[in-house]
């Protein structure tokens, strides 16, 4: 199970799906208001943390997903683990690939955010929204990675997520989801409280060059899952893009060690 993050789609994972298909089920659905998902009226849908996750409840469901492997990136990994706390007998292991659920171990980067939720004036929203533009979105895929990397992330990323987040709709959702990171800090003992009682197998591939998730974040996690696999590859918050084959190769072999397969037909 596949949730992606901001400001992607189940794009994110184009090459990642095809790389583990031989072997097992891939599922990545784009979120109401991401991708080629509907943005349904926010009167029927609630474009919230709570929100997304209630979403992937129903489509886990609807699709009779009894036992999964959990991806968990950027905004998929809070989502993702909502889920994971509401049935954690079907989550069969996760990955962790930059995404954040310790407050001590926030970046930099999250100052400015931060600023914003201690003082949420008018003109502090203004900055967010301007930031849900083309060029804001190349930053959030480029971000803090080396030069010799930033050839390897594909400009579609940002020339095509754009036109699809570039309404106003769908600007202001992108607007909310930065607000509701505030209240979503409460959460990060929930999650925290989940790892340590329920201890799912964990594979933890990330990034360091990551102004939002540095390395401290990954190493995070050992505090309450001390036997996870800790990588830190030589990349950012992007490795599907930059580090593909290695991160394709450490999931292939964790999955095999976990005995997440694909069921027979």
């Amino acid at each position: 199970m596949l949730p992606h993050g901001y400001p992607s789609s189940s794009f994110q994972y184009r090459a990642f799906l095809p790389a583990l298909a031989d072997r097992w089920r891939l599922v990545a659905p784009d979120f109401p208001g991401f991708g080629y998902s509907d943005t349904p009226d926010p009167g029927g849908f609630s474009y919230t943390f709570d929100g997304y996750a209630d979403f992937l409840q129903r489509f886990t469901d609807t699709l009779e997903l009894r036992r999964y492997a959990l991806y968990l990136h950027d905004y998929g990994s809070q989502i993702g683990l909502r889920l994971a706390m509401r049935a954690p007998e079907r989550v069969a292991a996760l990955v962790v690939q930059n995404g954040d659920i310790y407050e001590d171990e926030l970046g930099p980067k999250y100052g400015a955010l931060k600023e914003y939720w201690t003082n949420p004036t008018p003109e502090g929203r203004e900055r967010l929204w301007e930031a849900v533009t083309e060029e804001g979105l190349r930053e959030e895929f480029l971000g803090e990675v080396h030069d010799r990397l930033v050839e390897k992330i594909s400009p579609d990323l940002w020339k095509l997520s754009w036109p699809l987040l570039s309404s106003p709709r769908r600007r202001e959702i992108m607007v909310g989801l930065m607000e509701g990171l505030r209240e979503n800090l409460d959460w990060f003992p929930r999650y925290q409280e989940y790892l340590r009682k329920h201890r799912p197998p964990t594979l933890i591939a990330w990034g360091p060059q990551d102004g939002y998730m540095p390395e401290g974040a990954a190493r995070a996690y050992l505090r309450d899952l001390p036997e996870a696999e800790l990588h830190l590859l030589d990349g950012g918050h992007w490795l599907l893009e930059t580090h593909l084959e290695e991160v394709v190769a450490l999931v292939r072999d964790f999955l095999s060690r976990v005995h997440v397969r694909q069921p027979a037909h």
